[in-house]
């Protein structure tokens, strides 16, 4: 495969972007920010209200929407709160509209000058769809709590943020075969270990995304075991009708998937770690695995304190962005392990 290091800095330009894009977007949830914009336009919302009779009708259409009909009139609730929670949201959309040209500008450019080999070529179209993807997947959850709800669906949320992870890991792999021409004899077992230790990290980053819709890390606030000294609380399976609806739908049982997953997440990584001792790996196998025992540590501190703390911002933050390092870490590790 032909390397053209254009075509990487562009793709891990858009990687770069995709991250910023998920830290701004969970400023934008752990602010509650989220349903400030009340409808979309392409033109128009790029830039915020540029005077005082804009801002106060952008205040007035807010105030015909549940959050804060429901919510805000009661907070005393002002003009600048609303200019507050408005930039997050705007600029969250903003750095959206920016990957789109990132991607869309150099990727025409390199087209016509023929530099994306026919395999990298094929990739970038489905990285094109991916992101047209997640634009409407922001929609579709925004849309969720401007109707009855002042919440949005914490479905729909898992969806729009475990879906910029995977925008990300993709992003990152197609680099990396550009990074890496070289094709190297894969290890089957090591490989096998991996790819399912990645489908358990995503399945926690899906929990992840319950937890945050569901605001699951406001209870339970201890550890090791859950309230009233329990391993696993009485409400874990009282608080909807079935077992599969409390472990997706409430509160509690989200909250014990998502705080008893990140033991086998830690296991897994574990598991991998010492096979690739056992078996012997090359230097960026073996740097790989080393980085994701060292994040997946730091990740599960993180995860402790912001439940022992109730889920301060830069914690939450904070655990949020070190799960998008976890990521990069298995899909480099995964990636040197595939080749």
């Amino acid at each position: 495969m032909k390397r053209d290091k254009g075509v990487i800095i562009w793709l891990l330009s858009g990687c770069v972007l995709v991250f910023i894009m998920v830290v701004v977007g969970g400023i934008t949830r752990l602010t509650n920010s989220g349903l400030s914009m009340t409808d979309w336009h392409l033109v128009t919302d790029t830039f915020p209200p540029l005077s005082e009779e804009k801002w106060q009708h952008a205040f007035e259409e807010y105030k015909k929407f549940p959050e804060y009909q429901k919510i805000n009139i009661h907070n005393n609730f002002t003009l600048d709160d609303y200019k507050y929670i408005y930039f997050w949201e705007w600029f969250h959309r903003l750095i959206g509209r920016v990957i789109g040209m990132v991607f869309i500008i150099p990727f025409i450019y390199f087209l016509l000058k023929n530099r994306i080999a026919p395999s990298t070529l094929k990739k970038c179209f489905v990285l094109l769809g991916m992101g047209a993807l997640q634009g409407f997947f922001g929609w579709f959850m925004v849309k969720s709590g401007l109707i009855d709800d002042p919440d949005v669906s914490h479905f729909r949320l898992s969806l729009h943020l475990t879906f910029a992870f995977l925008t990300f890991a993709y992003t990152l792999w197609v680099a990396l075969d550009l990074i890496y021409p070289e094709r190297k004899a894969p290890v089957p077992v090591l490989r096998k270990w991996a790819r399912i230790a990645l489908i358990v990290l995503l399945i926690q980053i899906v929990y992840g995304g319950f937890v945050a819709g569901l605001n699951a890390g406001l209870v339970h606030n201890t550890w090791p075991l859950m309230s009233d000294g329990q391993l696993i609380h009485d409400s874990v399976f009282i608080e909807r009708p079935t077992l599969l609806q409390n472990l997706t739908e409430g509160q509690s049982g989200v909250q014990f998937v998502h705080r008893t997953m990140a033991y086998v997440v830690v296991a897994l990584i574990l598991a991998l770690y010492f096979k690739g001792k056992k078996l012997g790996v090359d230097a960026q196998q073996k740097q790989g695995l080393n980085a994701l025992v060292i994040i997946v540590f730091l990740q599960f501190t993180l995860g402790v304190l912001t439940l022992l703390f109730r889920v301060p911002l830069w914690l939450g933050l904070t655990h949020q962005v070190v799960a998008f390092f976890l990521l990069t870490a298995m899909t480099y590790t995964l990636h040197r392990l595939s080749k």
